[in-house]
């Protein structure tokens, strides 16, 4: 029996139509993460399935797909026969995510400072080169892209430890307060402090001083929380 390696003209291949509809969802997960993160989906909304894809231009069925991923991730919850709603942060949530990014985030610089030299080297100079364009933002006062600087700056020290476990739960908790943290960009006083601090995470790792890189990164992390969620607090901001 001779084994049909693909299908003839017109015939649909189970392997192309698999890979077709795994792309479609991941089309849609990350079209849905988009609004989610920049509140296109405002926190609160809820839709109907095709509804949200009439929106995002894509048929119900990947959106259906995508949307329980992002339940997984927290984002949203898959109510039957009701939608889809995009979930509000509040303060509380906001501590609980801090206390999960402070313990992450001090292991990963202690893990960066205590990697070969050369290795070290090309981190602090990532690191370095993001919280110029924090600086650089600052100076014209862009906000938004102070913002997406920060962001990489602490997406690329997740990065550099190479541990998929960590990735993983980082991307879900920058997902959940991206939005708490851009809104709160314009109330918060304390820019200047967080790029010389980022400039003192990434010397620490340049050096390869393992604890200094965990002191600096816990404490950039404590001073922001203890920033951010006050604010929140004064402003009334109960849902995020």
């Amino acid at each position: 029996m001779r084994a049909q390696s693909r299908g003839s003209e017109g015939e649909r291949v189970p392997g192309e139509e698999t890979e077709k509809r795994t792309s479609l969802v991941d089309d849609a997960y990350a079209a849905m993460r988009a609004n989610i993160r920049d509140a296109t989906f405002a926190p609160g909304y809820q839709a109907s399935e095709q509804e949200i894809a009439l929106r995002l231009g894509m048929s119900r069925t990947p959106v259906h797909e995508a949307a329980i991923r992002l339940q997984e991730d927290g984002l949203v919850r898959v109510l039957p026969r009701k939608g889809i709603l995009i979930l509000a942060l509040a303060p509380d949530d906001m501590r609980e995510i801090y206390d999960v990014i402070i313990g992450i985030e001090g292991r990963a610089a202690e893990l960066i400072a205590a990697l070969p030299s050369a290795e070290r080297a090309a981190a602090a100079d990532a690191l370095d080169s993001w919280t110029t364009a924090m600086e650089e933002a600052h100076a014209r006062a862009d906000l938004p892209a102070w913002g997406e600087a920060d962001g990489a700056f602490h997406n690329m020290l997740i990065e550099h430890v190479r541990n998929g476990r960590m990735s993983r739960i980082m991307h879900t908790i920058n997902d959940q307060s991206h939005r708490a943290r851009m809104l709160t960009l314009n109330l918060r006083r304390g820019l200047d402090a967080s790029i010389a601090e980022h400039r003192q995470i990434a010397q620490t790792i340049r050096t390869g001083d393992p604890d200094a890189a965990l002191a600096a990164a816990r404490q950039h992390r404590l001073r922001a929380r203890d920033e951010l969620l006050p604010l929140l607090a004064s402003y009334g901001l109960k849902h995020l």
